[in-house]
């Protein structure tokens, strides 16, 4: 295509360049003459023409020269301006379709094939991020379904060669129970983010009382807040706060981070959950005293299998998607969440909701 292009134009070049050597050396003489013979009598004309046809040649020899010259500017600036940047935009998108552009395309001037190299340029970041996400998706899926089910497979053939004896099977059969749920929350949480990504969130929005599902989702962990001995404590800017949201989405929300808090939290201390209304919106914050979050991974952590234990052991806490599903569901409410973490101290979420309409 771009040779196409370049020959279209030399060829309307050379065009330019006959039609000017035809009107300089041929068609102005002529014009000239016939001028010349309408305005004197043909004694005058003849012996004009003798004196001064060499002069008249010479001119037009010279208005040709500087067609020539002026005419050498277009092809400079077609070939600085648009040729050479077409022809390097055209070289990296045929690099883009055979999957093997390792850089970005260097024209970024302000006129359209500046446009056109931004837009290549964005989608080749895109295509290496998502190809870059795709492996690191596909490696953390197989680590996170081979890790339960290695574990599974080893405890039922050691209770079916005898290894482990009847009256330690049920202790086993425990740990296969407990890799099986947690192999189904990892199933549940990809279908829940395939969703999201696919159709995008889909809110059912009614009107509730926070402080109330805040206080269901709470007495739901009080299991596991006894094996740690966990105390949660909740406050509230009022008895009832009505807000405008998804309710089943927000108890998912809130079953994550109080999941998290607990997760993370050092054995014997406190978890505060308090819910206030302020200006138009409730802010709900969920603080635990634990692990806390380093620096360096506080901006990762909403990336979907991320996890701040690298090792991503069985029993590593999580399937590293809850805190995704949070962003994705509070994303789709047009409301922000926040954290604020040290690590060695604790964390902190913070996120809004609107206030139901009075």
């Amino acid at each position: 295509m771009k040779r196409k292009l370049y020959a279209t134009y030399l060829l309307s070049y050379l065009g330019f360049l006959i039609a000017s050597f035809a009107a300089t050396i041929y068609v102005t003489p002529r014009f000239l003459r016939q001028y010349l013979y309408a305005i004197s009598d043909e004694a005058e004309y003849r012996r004009y023409l003798q004196s001064q046809s060499v002069a008249i040649q010479n001119v037009c020899y010279i208005l040709f020269g500087i067609f020539l010259v002026l005419s050498l500017f277009p092809v400079l600036i077609f070939h600085v301006r648009i040729y050479r940047p077409l022809n390097q935009i055209i070289m990296a998108a045929a690099k883009y379709t055979d999957n093997t552009i390792t850089g970005r395309i260097p024209y970024e001037g302000d006129d359209e094939l500046g446009s056109l190299s931004a837009s290549l340029n964005y989608l080749t970041e895109n295509m290496r991020n998502t190809g870059d996400y795709q492996r690191k998706f596909i490696s953390n899926i197989s680590h996170d379904f081979r890790s339960p089910l290695t574990s599974i497979k080893g405890y039922v053939e050691a209770m079916l060669d005898g290894t482990i004896p009847p009256e330690m099977q049920e202790r086993y059969l425990g740990i296969v129970l407990s890799e099986t749920e947690r192999l189904n929350k990892l199933t549940e949480g990809l279908l829940t983010l395939n969703n999201f990504d696919d159709q995008g969130v889909y809110l059912e929005m009614t009107d509730f009382d926070i402080v109330s599902v805040i206080t269901g989702s709470v007495a739901s962990f009080e299991g596991l807040c006894s094996k740690k001995n966990l105390r949660i404590e909740t406050s509230f800017s009022k008895p009832e706060i009505p807000v405008h949201a998804d309710l089943v989405k927000i108890q998912q929300v809130l079953y994550n981070l109080i999941d998290n808090a607990i997760k993370f939290s050092y054995p014997d201390s406190l978890i505060r959950i308090q819910a206030a209304e302020r200006h138009k919106k409730v802010f709900i914050s969920i603080k635990d005293h634990g692990e806390g979050i380093s620096r360096e991974n506080l901006p990762k952590i909403w990336d979907r299998f991320f996890k701040t234990d690298t090792s991503r052991g069985r029993d590593k806490k999580g399937t590293g998607l809850g805190l995704a599903i949070v962003k994705e569901i509070i994303r789709a409410h047009d409301q922000n969440i926040n954290v604020v973490s040290t690590e060695g101290v604790g964390t902190e979420f913070v996120f809004t909701l609107a206030c139901a309409p009075k």
